[in-house]
């Protein structure tokens, strides 16, 4: 049956006789994913690009067909022909797929005239473990001396095995209490880092598979495990508490052989391994790693090697079924940073200097006598004197120590530590101190760049730099505040306002999928959501939970999830989560709406004053709470009505008009005054539309009287995201490139003319005078500011989402021009493809290159032009060609146009 239904798909999608077409499927992607193994997602969704020449490329049908075999043979689903221009999530509706097995799959598809492709080169994914019962290993923890209240050596582990035969496959399967290494043979197993990854370990503990066919052999053979406290059990949070998981270490690990003669074998972890310390006495996150190469044990990882002297491991009952497949991206090492230059303190201190503060380690090369040991400390500035600046690590010590073997050049990177830093101490280096000896190692969540961004202001592209930095800094694994304190925690409201940005800059689907599941797993039963996602900071008798604007992460993140990558899925997995935290808002606000009297954060790191007659920025918490729930409303209700859920819209949409109203009752005057009259609080109000709409004008240039009074920002965390976009949206663009150009403190451009190659957390975080910010709460390199990135896509490139079509499906390119840039280029790769829109400003004529990908179409927005005068490729403006519709509206022309390269330039029209 199941190749009988193969010829009849082949019958169905076939193009006309003597038919041609170059449009063909490419990039094929299994839940964001190419080619993933170990998969847990039991209906996956298969999403594709559409590849063809010239302009208005579509489909207008599709086919997916999977099989266990690469051509395609042992058919196990056939969509048949599915006529629609969806080339991305589809799901896969076949048969139950089974724990371990590989699928292949391709997709044919037809362009809009009905031809079709060939099959698609064949994609695969394999699934991991899908049930609790399917895993055979046991829990194991080394049998050792072990004081859980403090740092200690890290715990080796090993066994030998044999192979019987000749081997078809071999997987890994691996997780652990703790941070893993695996080695088979000798050899490290994959070049995944901080593995398992970090999430709400009690809730959602993620297991690893590897591919490790050719690190086995027939015959003898041992594979070998090095632990490490990691998040699990090493200090977290800023209060220095350890063991927030747990207090032991422990494995659990299954290799399954498949043989060529059919016969299946797993090699577990069980009583049978051995258990020991090595060279790593200490690694811990925040403080660094002290390795000792003359405790090495050579071949303890390969067959036949001595165990004299290794304790045994204990079995341990913990459970498997909270045992997940990671569904975003490993943590790697990304890229390599060469040292600028080596320097001398004025204190004494040897510093080199890398260039850029990252995030990472030092990969050390050194040569000198057994015993001598070489100390690297972490920091990411000097102090106004030239010295070596730590104090805004708190207690973190960010502290490398390498004792050398004394056996020629010796090459060492630490294992279960990462530092944020520019600037290294070398103490004890044997030898000269030259740049080349260390080299940086930029460790990040492994994200596909997927966004580009220049200007004619080398200010500003320096800031997009410093953006895309500080977003590589802090995704690991988890989006954090900062990488260097004794923090680097999962702070919700940090990743809500910084969410657009990221998009545009790098695919973070699979990343953001992730978080969002531990932050309704970490979600406490009232709907409250914690500050810190995994949540370290709450206790049983002090839940760290409920901020406005942080906690409306839960529903902001995945709503834009779906707005850059058409994940209707999202939604729907998050839904119960972002109706829980609204209904818990809901409670809290009582019965006139205004919630008052809970703790919130507010618009942390609001501008304080430099005026004796200016009180600061200092915007209610009770307006910022009731706005988010305002918005949080809002974008449940449009959530609802994206799911069908016209009931719980209905309620929704009658919740958010009582918002309003109560919102405009408290907060608003009838001149159209909001609160304290602070640049957030008109952003809030504006930005959620929570005002009434003969306010809204009003409102608006009481912002922009604002900005050109004070001629800054004023607002924090909270309202900086949103100013620029409320000043262009009310028609105040030179305002908000009046923010975006500005160079003194405070300002965007303030840390650039600083030197600063990251976000800082403050905005003064070093002041005019060199001196620093408050040492309790300084970081260099904090992405929430970073938030501006959003606005330069969106409104300088003009780079947007048409909400009614999701995911670039339908695409919005509308550039701004101003701010006396004479050029901004910029493109995103979007789940169909590249995006690009770059215009240049030459005296009076304007020039705009616009890229849309195949299978979509887009809505270009020409300012300042008239119709006549508007070229495309040299040639007047029409239709055809790929354009299918033009008109002017009002001081600018509209054109509709299908996929393809468009350049349109014409006089610009004062």
């Amino acid at each position: 049956m199941r190749h009988s239904g193969y010829l009849f798909a082949v019958l169905i999608l076939v193009s006309p006789a003597g038919a041609e077409t170059a449009v063909k499927a490419v990039r094929l992607r299994t839940e964001y994913k190419v080619n993933p193994l170990g998969l847990d997602v039991r209906k996956p969704r298969l999403s594709w690009e559409v590849q063809g020449e010239g302009r208005g490329v579509a489909q207008s049908a599709y086919q997916l067909r999977v099989s266990r075999d690469e051509d395609g043979g042992d058919l196990v689903w056939d969509s048949g022909r599915v006529n629609s221009d969806e080339s991305i999530h589809r799901p896969y509706e076949g048969p139950a797929l089974e724990s371990g097995k590989r699928y292949y799959w391709q997709a044919r598809i037809c362009d809009g005239k009905g031809r079709a492709s060939e099959w698609s080169e064949a994609a695969w994914w394999e699934m991991g473990l899908l049930d609790a019962g399917d895993w055979k290993a046991k829990w194991i923890e080394p049998d050792l001396p072990d004081d859980p209240s403090e740092p200690g050596p890290s715990p080796m582990l090993r066994r030998d095995f044999k192979v019987s035969g000749a081997i078809r496959s071999a997987r890994a399967y691996v997780t652990c209490h703790g941070l893993y290494e695996m080695y088979l043979n000798g050899r490290r197993v994959g070049d995944e880092l901080f593995t398992p990854g970090w999430t709400s370990y009690n809730k959602r503990l993620q297991y690893q598979t590897y591919d490790v066919t050719d690190l086995l052999k027939t015959g003898d053979n041992a594979a070998g495990i090095v632990l490490g406290n990691g998040w699990y059990r090493g200090e977290i949070g800023f209060s220095g508490q350890r063991n927030h998981y747990g207090n032991r270490l422990a494995l659990l690990l299954e290799i399954r052989i498949a043989y060529n003669d059919g016969r299946q074998e797993i090699i577990a972890s069980d009583e049978r391994w051995k258990a020991a310390t090595g060279p790593i006495l200490m690694s811990e996150i925040y403080h660094g790693e002290t390795y000792d190469a003359r405790l090495e044990k050579e071949g303890w990882s390969s067959p036949g090697y001595n165990e004299t002297g290794w304790a045994g491991v204990r079995t341990a009952n913990h459970r498997k079924d909270h045992l997940v497949a990671p569904f975003g991206p490993p943590l790697r090492r990304i890229e390599e940073v060469k040292a600028v230059k080596v320097l001398k303190t004025p204190a004494g201190d040897a510093v080199v200097d890398m260039g850029q503060n990252m995030v990472g380690w030092v990969r050390l090369r050194v040569q000198g006598p057994a015993g001598a040991t070489v100390t690297l400390r972490h920091a990411e500035a000097l102090d106004k004197e030239g010295n070596f600046y730590t104090e805004n690590l708190r207690s973190a010590k960010q502290t490398v120590r390498y004792t050398l073997k004394g056996r020629g050049v010796e090459t060492y990177e630490p294992r279960f530590t990462f530092q944020g830093f520019r600037y290294v101490a070398v103490d004890g280096y044997p030898g000269e101190l030259t740049p080349d000896k260390l080299t940086g190692i930029v460790l990040h969540s492994d994200m596909a760049r997927t966004g580009e961004f220049a200007t004619s202001s080398p200010l500003v592209n320096q800031l997009q730099h410093n953006i895309l930095w500080g977003q590589k800094g802090n995704f690991l694994d988890v989006p954090t505040d900062c990488p260097q304190r004794d923090e680097r925690l999962g702070w919700t409201g940090d990743a809500q306002v910084f969410y657009r940005t990221a998009a545009f800059n790098m695919d973070v689907a699979g990343f953001f999928t992730k978080w969002l599941r531990d932050v309704a797993a970490d979600q406490l039963t009232n709907g409250s959501v914690p500050f810190v996602v995994p949540d370290v900071l709450s206790n049983p008798k002090q839940p760290a939970a409920g901020s406005a604007a942080w906690a409306d992460a839960a529903v902001i993140v995945p709503w834009t999830m779906y707005l850059t990558y058409g994940d209707k899925r999202i939604l729907e997995e998050q839904y119960p989560s972002m109706a829980r935290w609204v209904d818990y808002m809901r409670a809290r606000a009582g019965e006139d709406y205004i919630w008052t009297g809970d703790f919130h954060f507010g618009d942390w790191l609001a501008f304080a004053t430099t005026r004796s007659d200016y009180p600061g920025a200092t915007t209610g918490k009770d307006l910022i709470a009731t706005a988010f729930f305002g918005y949080s409303t809002s974008l449940l209700e449009r959530t609802a009505r994206v799911l069908r859920k016209d009931a719980d819209a209905a309620r929704y949409g009658e919740l958010l008009s009582k918002i309003r109203a109560a919102f405009r009752r408290e907060f608003v005057t009838e001149t159209a005054r909001v609160g304290e009259n602070t640049q957030t609080a008109y952003a809030l109000a504006l930005h959620f539309d929570l005002l009434p709409e003969n306010l809204r004008p009003l409102a608006a240039d009481r912002l922009a009287d604002d900005i050109r009074s004070f001629k800054h920002l004023t607002s924090g965390f909270v309202g900086s995201s949103y100013v620029p976009h409320v000043l262009s949206r009310y028609g105040f663009l030179d305002e908000a490139y009046q923010l975006l150009n500005r160079e003194e403190y405070p300002s965007y451009l303030y840390p650039v003319k600083q030197g600063a190659t990251t976000i800082w957390e403050r905005w003064d975080g070093q002041k005019p005078d060199g001196t620093f910010q408050d040492q309790g709460m300084n970081s260099f390199n904090h992405y929430a500011y970073g938030a501006i990135g959003d606005w330069m896509y969106r409104v300088m490139a003009g780079i947007e989402v048409d909400p009614a079509a999701p995911g670039y499906k339908r695409i919005l390119i509308q550039p701004r021009p101003g701010g006396g840039f004479t050029s901004v280029k910029a493109a995103t790769r979007t789940m169909y493809g590249e995006v690009s829109s770059a215009w240049t400003l030459n005296g009076g004529a304007f020039e705009l290159a616009a890229g849309i990908p195949a299978n979509t179409r887009a809505t270009v927005r020409l300012p300042k032009a008239q119709l006549a005068k508007v070229k495309e490729s040299g040639q007047s403006l029409a239709s055809g060609n790929g354009i299918t519709g033009i008109h002017q509206d009002g001081d600018a022309v509209v054109v509709e146009a299908g996929s393809g390269q468009y350049r349109f330039s014409y006089p610009i029209t004062p």
